[in-house]
């Protein structure tokens, strides 16, 4: 049997590298969450599992939540939270027709350290290669925990990026996806504070996707939401600057928490 622990432990050396930590546990992932699932769900495997097998429409910032926690808790978390993390994520694929596919199970763990480590540079957070060696590396876990055999993830972020480029050319947006954006962008059923944070969170999300993958999706794109686009990531830009940076790496620890209390619950 697969063990969750086992496959996270030879990375927690990094997590050792305090700035390194901080770099890890700050709230970058839940700004680019957005982006990673739209990524995701543009494989239609993927898509389609998520549409069919899941409450979105009703909840479609609930599979956000799960992958953030999946995301702190295997990253940032101890060996436990990380096996918890991974037995949740185990137990949701069991029913999903593909769920399990090596390739998709890579291609979802690269989709998050790709988003968190644009979506850094993005908000001014310079990303010098050193640091992003070392993330690639702390990210890695979020494959090996849910079977990706350790030597399928990339060792360079050189072999990242030329694993990036092939998989993104082969993305394929289908009506499962489109119907699962119209579910996670425009929610009916959330809460009245998530509705109100839905133009700031549409226009970074569409805005930091590749331009062939938001093509597909049809989002209309030009210089007129290039413009509110760049102005959107200029103030979250300065909002971060005058936040203390404890507050920034808030969501983390909270998201381990609430994990552990869902799985208390069940």
């Amino acid at each position: 049997m697969h063990d969750a622990q086992a496959a996270s432990r030879p990375f927690r050396g990094a997590d050792q590298d305090r700035d390194l930590r901080r770099f890890l546990l700050d709230s970058t992932p839940v700004i680019a969450g957005g982006r990673a699932i739209l990524l995701q769900i543009a494989d239609p495997v993927v898509a389609a599992g998520v549409r069919r097998h899941s409450d979105f429409a009703r909840r479609p910032q609930q599979r956000l939540a799960h992958t953030l926690m999946y995301v702190y808790a295997v990253v940032t978390g101890t060996p436990h939270d990380a096996a918890v993390a991974a037995a949740f994520v185990t137990h949701a694929h069991r029913p999903v027709t593909g769920a399990d596919d090596v390739d998709r199970q890579l291609w979802v763990a690269a989709t998050l350290y790709d988003s968190a480590i644009r979506t850094h540079g993005l908000l001014g957070t310079p990303v010098d290669a050193d640091r992003a060696e070392a993330t690639l590396h702390a990210y890695a876990p979020l494959g090996t925990a849910l079977r990706v055999p350790p030597e399928r993830w990339p060792t360079s972020v050189a072999a990242f990026e030329a694993y990036w480029s092939s998989a993104v050319a082969g993305l394929r947006v289908t009506d499962d996806a489109r119907g699962v954006v119209r579910d996670l962008l425009h929610p009916r059923h959330a809460p009245r504070w998530v509705r109100a944070a839905m133009p700031v969170v549409r226009i970074l999300t569409v805005g930091m996707l590749p331009e062939t993958v938001r093509q597909q999706y049809g989002f209309a794109w030009g210089p007129r939401e290039e413009r509110r686009y760049r102005r959107t990531v200029r103030a979250v830009r300065v909002l971060r600057a005058l936040l203390p940076g404890a507050l920034l790496r808030l969501p983390g620890p909270l998201l381990i928490r609430a994990m552990h209390r869902l799985a208390r619950s069940h």
